[in-house]
Order: C-alpha cells, then sequence, then structure tokens
C-alpha cells in the first residue's frame, strides 16, 4: 500500500493513552511488528504544538494571538502562540478521563458535575502558570468534542463538516449546550443525529471542560476546527 500510494514519509504519534500505560509495549510491539513502523510516542508538549500547528494553518494570521484547545480522551491540550508556539502545557482533563474519574450516574449527579468541575478548574489553573490563557485574540477549539459542541449549538439534524469548520460559537451557547448535555441520559445522547457512537459516553463530561475553559480565558467566543494534530502531524513532515 505505501509503495502504491508512493508514500515517502510516515508519522505514526501516540499520545496520552499510550504516555500513561505502564505497559505500553503491549501496543508499541505488535504495531511495529504488523505495520513495521513503530508509533512515537509524543509528549503532551509536543502533542500540543502538533494541534496548534494543524488548528492554526487555515486562520489568518491577524486573528492571533490564537489559544488552541484539543480536548483529547486522557489530556487537554493549551497551546499560545501567533505564527509559532510561545506556551504550551498538557493537563489530564481528557473527556474520558472526566468520565470515568467523576460520573458513576446517567446522567451525572449535581454532587458528580461539581467534582468534575473542581478538578477541571485545578487543571485550568495548572495550565494558566506556563499558558496566557486570557491573552489571546481567537480561541480555536479542536477535536470531536469541539465539533459536537458546534454541532449541538447550530442544531444541525445530523453532522456536517462543511458547517461546522471554522463556525464561531459563543461562550454562552457554549455553556447552555454543556448544560443541556448533563442533563441526558446515554440514550438521549443516541439519539442525536450529530453525535458519534464512540462520543456517546464521553460529551457530556467533554462539553464541561470547553465551557469551564471558556469561563476561565473570558472570551466570548470559541472558533471550531476540524484541523487538528492530524493535520498538524502533515505540516510538521512537509516543514521538517
Amino acid at each position: 500500500m505505501r509503495e502504491e500510494a508512493q508514500v515517502d514519509q510516515i508519522r505514526f504519534c501516540a499520545t496520552s493513552a499510550t504516555r500513561d500505560a505502564q505497559n505500553r509495549d503491549d501496543f508499541l510491539i505488535p504495531v511495529a511488528q504488523i505495520l513495521g513502523i513503530t508509533p512515537e510516542v509524543i509528549s503532551g508538549e509536543e502533542e500540543a504544538k502538533l494541534s496548534f500547528l494543524g488548528a492554526t494553518q487555515s486562520l489568518s494570521k491577524s486573528d492571533g494571538p490564537f489559544l488552541v484547545i484539543d480536548i483529547g480522551g486522557g489530556s487537554t491540550e493549551f497551546v499560545f502562540g501567533s505564527d509559532h508556539v510561545d506556551a504550551a502545557r498538557s493537563v489530564n482533563i481528557g473527556c474520558v478521563r472526566m468520565s470515568e474519574r467523576h460520573f458513576k450516574n446517567d446522567p451525572p449527579t449535581q454532587s458528580e458535575i461539581e467534582g468534575a468541575r473542581v478538578d477541571i478548574r485545578n487543571a485550568i489553573a495548572l495550565a494558566a502558570e506556563v499558558v496566557p490563557i486570557k491573552s489571546a485574540k481567537t480561541l480555536v477549539a479542536v477535536a470531536g468534542t469541539a465539533t459536537t459542541v458546534a454541532a449541538a449549538a447550530l442544531s444541525l439534524a445530523e453532522y456536517d463538516s462543511d458547517l461546522i469548520h471554522l463556525a464561531k460559537i459563543s461562550a454562552v451557547d457554549t455553556r447552555r449546550v454543556s448544560d443541556w448535555l448533563l442533563t441526558l441520559t446515554r440514550q438521549e445522547r443516541a439519539d442525536l443525529g450529530y453525535m458519534h457512537s464512540g462520543r456517546v459516553d464521553v460529551i457530556a463530561a467533554g462539553s464541561l471542560v470547553l465551557a469551564e475553559i471558556m469561563e476561565a480565558t473570558g472570551i466570548t467566543s470559541f472558533v471550531a476546527s476540524e484541523n487538528d494534530i492530524l493535520d498538524g502531524m502533515v505540516w510538521s513532515m512537509l516543514n521538517a
């Protein structure tokens, strides 16, 4: 397949889950044996930089400085910069981690939500020690949590990349959508036409992370971007 596609370079990155796993070799070795390439276990900071690179390529530099937020499964990356990354930090408040750590009921109870909120705010404060989260002109949010929140805020009947990519979603609508998602049962979330099946169990926690970040930054809206770490990986090879 590589020869047929005339591929010159391959970059295979593993992120939060592999970074954290004590038995990561149980994943890395079979992948290398089957595919012939060993995944590169990147740091949280490298993950953040790649997300920034992917997210900002299609944006006007006049909209900077940017704060790029990448809410993943295990971690959330905060990246600040204009033409390049000036500051970055990865903190452990991904949507899967928050769901598993805090949400035991369906839908979550108010005490579970408050516990998650405290956890998220503490992590945001940790990120803010390094990243000037209140100094950005434009907040760009990438990955599935942000695009799903955007779909909900836009009242879409189904997922539409053309309408979601670069849509501007207000902080008020972000909080409204998050509060609403936190009241839904798993089945009610699954029934939403724009909801990806793999996001059903974690979107409520992810939306809470996004809403809390927006409140902490004071930025009045975010730009939803379909371009993320995968695009950044490609750009990193083109500019190597």
